[in-house]
């Protein structure tokens, strides 16, 4: 009576887990951003490598990369040779990229500093993978049960399972958990005027992972169910508010398969595999082949009126 309702607090275990897993999230955004950092970088020297190469980091164009900044004076044939075979880019291209650069000794230091700091970064993550296998090791039914979500893989499942645990319980239904998550609507409502209906900023670390595996579930070529959920609700609201409505509906599905064990099977998926119009059109053809056997077996077409309005009067 008229108490505050308590805070969620997971179990020790999952608490430890919780803290390796995002303390890799915030490494991997640190590494994001070293990246970008390190593109920029070599852009400023007027290095345009990031035309030719899909990846910056690649063998090939890191090998290309180190000579730059460890060798002054380097040949046409130096660069091609660090070049992999199997690369799409051709030479011309790849050496007309790198023509015309400028770097002082300076820029060159800075380079590989944040290169240092990138390889850093990378062993961290690794310790950490590690680690958070051998926690995570117990609950392995839970991260194959989430993992039969579309958009769901082995490293969103770890993070998805690290803030909730596998005791959904705690809320009492899933309209309190995707409240927490902040994929609820909001509501504020002042003298019967709506000002705001945005989401909250809870889930910090929460919503980037729904939000991601909503992101690879309407690209999942193996089942269209949410990509024709997204379709059909960006018509009329948007492509980000449709993403979070996507993620909203994958942490309610997570809800109940965590409560009942079953693995990923929405009650509507027939309906979105197979739409009502297709199953009417179905429903005819096979109804037209069932009336053209019942006629070459000797039916009049009265005795199959009469057949069809009794079962008409049956399901009325």
């Amino acid at each position: 009576m008229g108490l505050v309702r308590s805070s969620y607090i997971p179990s020790k275990d999952f608490r430890i887990l919780r803290e390796f897993t995002r303390y890799r999230y915030k490494l991997t955004n640190t590494k994001s951003s070293e990246k970008n950092r390190f593109t920029n970088a070599l852009t400023v020297g007027n290095c345009k490598l990031d035309m030719v190469f899909t990846d910056i980091f690649g063998k090939s164009s890191q090998s290309i990369v180190s000579i730059i900044l460890n060798n002054d004076n380097f040949s046409d044939e130096d660069i091609i040779s660090c070049i992999d075979k199997k690369c799409k880019s051709s030479n011309e291209d790849i050496l007309s990229s790198i023509d015309g650069i400028q770097f002082t000794n300076e820029q060159k230091l800075r380079i590989n500093i944040v290169k240092d700091h990138i390889d850093y970064l990378n062993n961290q993550i690794t310790k950490l993978n590690d680690i958070i296998d051998t926690l995570i090791a117990p609950y392995e039914s839970y991260i194959n049960l989430l993992c039969t979500t579309p958009g769901v893989d082995r490293n969103s499942a770890i993070g998805i399972l690290s803030e909730i645990s596998n005791n959904v319980t705690q809320f009492k239904s899933h309209y309190r958990l995707a409240s927490w998550a902040g994929l609820a609507p909001g509501c504020n409502e002042s003298a019967g005027k709506k000002k705001s209906v945005k989401i909250s900023r809870a889930g910090v670390y929460l919503k980037p992972y729904l939000v991601e595996v909503a992101h690879c579930a309407i690209k999942d070529k193996t089942n269209s169910y949410y990509a024709k959920k997204f379709e059909k609700i960006s018509k009329r609201r948007g492509k980000k508010r449709a993403i979070i409505a996507i993620a909203r509906k994958i942490l309610v599905a997570i809800y109940h398969m965590f409560e009942t064990g079953e693995v990923w099977n929405p009650v509507d998926l027939a309906s979105i595999e197979t739409p009502v119009e297709d199953r009417i059109k179905y429903t005819k053809n096979n109804f037209n082949q069932s009336l053209k056997q019942l006629l070459s077996l000797g039916l009049t077409s009265e005795e199959l009126i009469n057949l069809i309005k009794q079962n008409a009067n049956l399901n009325s």
